[in-house]
């Protein structure tokens, strides 16, 4: 059931329909009470009065530029190893802390600590970053970038977040590729 419009609404469906381009092929009904108080739009002379509305899903929106590629993460560490080193099974032979240290200072000391447990033999190691104030640090952010880096490519052979006792989303197993011969 259809009531007719009234006359305030039939004025503004008026408005809002002069505002309109219509498809070619197409038309807009005014109704006829209302179509003389209103021209159209290409018949109204430029005025310095406000533009209507336009809703914001027929605006043009700027172009924005394309995102750069995703950097490529470091594989998971390999389920059977990760519930090794979770359980205590494996020994993590070497930890490193990063709290305290701004992010340029933080990446080379990650890097080198990297190649000297390489160098050592070591299998796994834990690199703390922690979490920052709400739970989004910018180490904790950044170090799988850094993991990823092709300078330490040939070290890591996978990464996974830390079980809770070990410190959790603050800290990072690092599984650790034996040296070339």
């Amino acid at each position: 059931m259809s009531r007719r419009p009234r006359s305030e609404e039939a004025r503004l469906w008026a408005l809002v329909a002069a505002t309109v381009r219509p498809l070619p092929g197409r038309t807009v009904e005014i109704p006829p009470e209302t179509a003389v108080a209103i021209e159209p739009p290409a018949a109204r002379a430029p005025s310095k009065a406000p533009l209507p509305f336009v809703p914001a899903a027929h605006q043009a929106r700027p172009r924005v530029a394309p995102k750069p590629p995703p950097i490529a993460q470091p594989g998971d560490i390999e389920p059977g190893r990760k519930r090794r080193l979770t359980r205590e099974r494996d020994p993590l032979e070497l930890v490193l802390d990063l709290h305290g240290l701004d992010q340029d200072r933080a990446r080379t000391v990650l890097h080198r600590f990297l190649q000297r447990a390489q160098d050592d033999g070591a299998r796994a190691v834990l690199v703390i970053t922690g979490k920052g104030v709400q739970g989004d640090g910018i180490l904790r952010r950044r170090a799988p970038e850094w993991l990823a880096d092709p300078a330490v490519r040939g070290v890591v052979a996978g990464v996974s977040e830390a079980h809770h006792r070990h410190g959790g989303a603050g800290a990072l197993y690092v599984a650790i590729k034996r040296k070339a011969p």
